[in-house]
């Protein structure tokens, strides 16, 4: 019997090997399938942890975003209102002067100047705070993340202090300059109409379209008068007020400015700002059609279905409306014009590209 089975595998030795040496190779295989499988899982637990986690860190982001622009619209609000001062020409026309036809012409052009202004500013510091706390955000998150070890913050306090100091230029120089084109545009779209003239909510839509094509298409036309630069200067002029004894914190800074006008120059930030701006305008007049509205109780069915194209007010009564409208445009409580601007999808949309911009390592980018 013994003989038998011995000879059964002298014959077949050459399979039995074979047999052995499969069997093994199938068992090896396995093993490191199970090893890499386990390595991918491991790996995609991995990504999905730090995907979450850069997730949470932009969503939180963005809260900080809003409560940012929150929170600096009194400051825009004021300045603004000290510039183009109507209160002070209201209360001169309270005494009667002699020169009040004068006066009205001033408030005229100053108060829809001022609410131009504001709907444009308060477009501008929203589209601008996103790019630089998104910019901000993600280096931030670098710098926090485990794969830094400890090497040189690319964002450290100082240098995020003084880059987001920037900000002062669209509540200080690029204000000013931005009230001057405006406050031209008014005057020669507005300048030549009557106060006793009667306007339309259509017609007043009609008016403040021209002064923004005045407005836009000067900015197109002119080195220093793209929307941009009311928010940032010129690169020239950055550097040269940092010509010397420049620091590291300083390099890194200007560092950080260039790549924001590079956003603010970039076709897919004007496209935002104007989708702002266009927003912007349109809630600007849904809260002036309020008062375009007919009287309680006009039930008149031979009125058009669409009353308020057909109501129409005297432009002297039209101004102290627009004259009000800046304190609900720049107004720390959330309003619905600033809520629009913020929930616009193509500004989280935006956001999200900057934060994934500069969020992700250098390495990875290339």
């Amino acid at each position: 019997m013994l003989s038998s089975t011995w000879n059964f595998i002298k014959r077949h030795k050459r399979k039995f090997i074979f047999a052995g040496v499969f069997v093994g190779g199938v068992y090896l295989l396995g093993k490191y399938a199970q090893r890499k499988i386990q390595e991918m899982q491991e790996r995609e637990a991995a990504e999905y942890i730090t995907q979450a986690r850069r997730q949470f860190h932009f969503e939180s982001n963005q809260r900080t975003c809003n409560m940012t622009v929150l929170s600096m619209l009194p400051t825009l609000r004021e300045a603004i209102i000290h510039h183009l001062n109507s209160e002070s020409l209201t209360t001169l026309l309270k005494t009667k002067p002699a020169n009040k036809l004068e006066i009205w012409e001033d408030l005229k052009i100053i108060s829809f100047t001022r609410s131009v202004v504001a709907v444009y500013s308060t477009c501008m510091l929203v589209v601008l705070l996103r790019v630089q706390l998104n910019i901000i955000g993600g280096y931030l998150y670098l710098d926090n993340s485990v794969t830094k070890n400890g090497t040189t913050p690319l964002a450290p306090p100082d240098v995020q202090q003084q880059y987001l100091s920037s900000i002062q230029h669209l509540l200080g120089e690029g204000l000013i300059e931005l009230i001057t084109v405006v406050k031209k545009a008014v005057q020669e779209v507005l300048g030549p109409v009557s106060l006793k003239q009667s306007l339309s909510l259509q017609e007043l839509e009609q008016q403040l379209t021209q002064i923004r094509q005045l407005v836009e298409e000067g900015c197109a036309s002119s080195k220093h008068k793209r929307l941009s630069w009311y928010m940032m200067p010129d690169e020239e002029n950055t550097l040269a007020s940092q010509a010397c004894g420049l620091t590291e914190n300083d390099v890194t800074t200007i560092k950080l400015l260039n790549e924001t006008r590079d956003m603010l120059e970039s076709p897919d930030f004007t496209t935002v700002l104007c989708t702002c701006l266009s927003r912007g305008f349109i809630r600007f007049l849904d809260n002036m059609s309020e008062f375009f509205r007919p009287p309680q109780g006009d039930s008149n069915p031979s009125s058009p279905p669409d009353r308020l194209t057909y109501v129409s007010l005297p432009l002297a009564k039209i101004i102290p409306i627009i004259n009000g409208q800046i304190h609900s445009i720049c107004s720390e409580i959330p309003s619905h014009f600033v809520q629009d601007l913020l929930l616009i999808d193509q500004v989280k949309e935006f956001a999200a590209n900057v934060y994934e911009t500069f969020s992700t390592p250098q390495e990875l980018q290339k």
